[in-house]
């Protein structure tokens, strides 16, 4: 049973730490960033691996913010960076070496290096949560959930060019976190993805919000506001069945 305390509007008193890591990926090493409770609970048996998207690395506020959030919950949580970010190239890895990154830093958690963990969600930024996604439909990665804050459907300008193919082999619970300006999302090709799914899925909006939730300058609202309503869904989803 997921243990959840109720995230205040004031935003929160940090009962979590983090520790600088380091992971290695064949002949080099990514840094990555554990974030753990204060206090253990019924939620630590959970971990969570956030990955990066492509333009953007694991210090992104809305990664940050959210791994955080939940550490303070209980979750153990992991970001990390992929090599082209550690060695400050703007071009991404080849697939392969995104999705051994990615391998390396699910057994990290996996090993029960820090806490030892029953389940382990992926949690990804747009290609972060592409290549997971990808990897999970292809089997090469055992988690129990997906989560994608944000994405990369179709190119910008191109959503009669989707990248679904493999999003219909996936069989485990995914949440999707969706901008209403997304660029590489719209949402009425999103939907109609979503009605061809297998698996249990749900959709949270951010109304106003682009491929990265950001919000126009004309929005009342604060990007706090925004990391606040994932961090609540988040929250919410992962104490359903």
């Amino acid at each position: 049973m997921i243990g959840i305390q109720r995230i205040h509007p004031a935003w929160r008193i940090r009962i979590m730490k983090s520790e600088k890591i380091k992971i290695k990926v064949d002949d080099e090493y990514v840094s990555g960033v554990v974030s753990t409770p204060d206090h253990l609970n019924v939620n630590s048996r959970t971990g969570m691996v956030f990955a990066h998207g492509a333009g953007n690395d694991m210090n992104h506020p809305l990664l940050v913010s959210v791994s955080e959030g939940l550490a303070e919950q209980g979750f153990i949580t992991l970001r990390f960076n992929f090599p082209y970010k550690e060695k400050g190239i703007k071009r991404p890895d080849p697939q392969g070496k995104l999705i051994q990154t990615w391998l390396c830093a699910y057994d990290f958690l996996k090993s029960g290096y820090i806490y030892k963990t029953d389940k382990i969600i992926a949690v990804g930024k747009s290609m972060g949560g592409r290549v997971a996604s990808q990897m999970v439909a292809q089997g090469l990665m055992d988690v129990d959930r997906l989560i994608f804050l944000g994405y990369p459907l179709h190119a910008p300008g191109k959503k009669d060019k989707l990248k679904d193919a493999h999003l219909y082999n996936i069989k485990i619970p995914v949440l999707f976190f969706a901008g209403t300006r997304d660029s590489l999302c719209n949402l009425s090709r999103l939907n109609s993805v979503l009605d061809k799914l297998i698996c249990k899925w749900d959709l949270e909006i951010i109304d106003g919000g682009d491929h990265s939730f950001k919000l126009l300058k004309s929005d009342p609202r604060t990007q706090k506001d925004v990391q606040i309503q994932v961090l609540s869904k988040c929250l919410d989803w992962l104490k359903t069945d």
